[in-house]
């Protein structure tokens, strides 16, 4: 069982950038010494929902500021980028940070990203499979040609290529059935679990995978995981205060998602949504919070509806200090990940 740490670098705040990015590096050095696998980044534009354009940038900077932990994006959103200039990208970063790059991949869902870079979301998918299309060749280090819809250019070779060959591996953020069974044929990596996804939902997409391996024969099958929030305090009464930060992420990328949200100056309003889950509802089942009993329980049900070989915990949620966030990694490196790191052979007495 693998764990990694996920940022989307918010600030319902609006906090000053420098101060961002210092507390993202510092939970990312944090991550390396309490013995996480890898760190995650998002990529957001034009809103306080993230501060990352640039995911691969600062995957650079954490290389820099660790040794071990492998850095990955969660995810480069390919329409965003010209695939052959992302592909150089993907390359030099992964030749700066010794060959530790994972690379997340999605379609985009906000058309407020969208719309303000002149592209219409409606052609996301087929952009998106070119650009994985070009990538994969590009990586390679070999010279082509290519002639598509979106993406056109003469023989081209890029440079540098990646250590990791015939490329580092690549993840792609799944919240549809199709999507699973897509990335699964191509041999990518799955992870799901974004917001407003339930434990019965991630049960579903595990099957999806399951059933997509078996369609395509895979002799080596791609790896499935989920990513959730989650706050490890002392106590639950502790931890439940704090639901409300969850709320903000939820209703701000439901709107965004739905070209509904509103973004005032920069700022991301978390307006309610009709019919949105209650903040128990949250506790119960869209969050890991609680102390480490209680968390350890919540990943316990994972475990056994969806099998998750890769877990991202997404500890920094809404506008929690970097005191709370760090002392939530802690209490979870120490008290829960631990039980859960062999293969989920966990017992209840944690032996």
């Amino acid at each position: 069982m693998k764990f990694g740490t996920f940022m989307l670098l918010q600030s319902p705040e609006m906090q000053p950038s420098k101060e961002v990015y210092a507390q993202a590096v510092e939970q990312a050095e944090a991550a390396e010494d309490l013995g996480f696998d890898s760190v995650w980044l998002a990529e957001h534009h034009f809103s306080s929902y993230g501060y990352c354009p640039y995911p691969l940038l600062l995957a650079v900077k954490i290389g820099e500021r660790t040794k071990r932990v492998r850095v990955g994006t969660a995810v480069v959103v390919l329409p965003l980028h010209h695939p052959l200039q992302l592909a150089e990208e993907i390359a030099m970063a992964d030749v700066l940070t010794d060959g530790r790059m994972d690379i997340g991949i999605g379609r985009g869902y906000q058309p407020y990203e969208f719309d303000r870079v002149g592209l219409d979301i409606s052609h996301n998918n087929g952009m998106y499979d070119e650009s994985v299309e070009v990538i994969e060749k590009a990586l390679r280090g070999e010279s082509f040609t290519y002639e598509g819809q979106f993406y056109n250019f003469p023989e081209t070779t890029i440079f540098p290529i990646p250590i990791q060959q015939p490329r580092p591996p690549f993840w792609v953020a799944s919240q549809q059935p199709s999507s699973v069974e897509d990335s699964v044929r191509r041999g990518f990596n799955v992870i799901t679990g974004g917001s407003g996804t339930t434990a019965s939902m991630v049960a579903e997409f595990r099957a999806c995978f399951d059933q997509a391996v078996q369609k395509y024969e895979m002799l080596r099958p791609p790896t499935f995981g989920v990513q959730r929030q989650v706050y490890v305090t002392e106590t639950d009464e502790e931890a439940r205060k704090e639901v409300h930060q969850s709320v903000w992420h939820t209703r701000v990328a439901r709107h965004l998602r739905a070209g509904t949200g509103r973004v005032e100056k920069g700022r991301a309003i978390a307006e309610p949504i009709e019919g949105e889950p209650s903040e128990e509802d949250t506790w119960e089942t869209g969050v890991i919070f609680g102390s480490p009993e209680t968390c350890l329980r919540k990943l316990r049900d994972y475990r056994d509806i969806a099998g998750v070989e890769h877990f991202n915990c997404s500890f920094w949620v809404g506008s929690m200090s970097q005191e709370q966030v760090l002392s939530s990694m802690e209490l979870f490196a120490k008290h829960v990940m631990p039980h859960l790191q062999a293969n989920w052979q966990d017992t209840d007495n944690g032996h």
